[in-house]
């Protein structure tokens, strides 16, 4: 996975954090835990707070 694969990331962190609310997270949580998860492989540098804010609306559909 890569930073722009937003819908993937999300899928995995729901499953990875079924218990969290997305809405809850910090952006610094958040990229800490995308750069954590299996398959991903991209430069941490990369993410910026466009692509963090991309990630958690993904992570907010999939938790509903």
């Amino acid at each position: 996975m890569k930073w722009t694969d937003t819908y993937a990331i999300a899928a995995a962190l729901y499953d990875k954090f079924p218990d969290v609310d997305p809405l809850t997270v910090r952006f610094t949580d958040l990229r800490r835990w995308v750069l954590e998860l299996d398959g991903f492989s991209d430069v941490p540098e990369r993410s910026g707070e466009k692509i963090l804010e991309a990630i958690q609306s993904a992570w907010i559909e999939e938790a509903e």
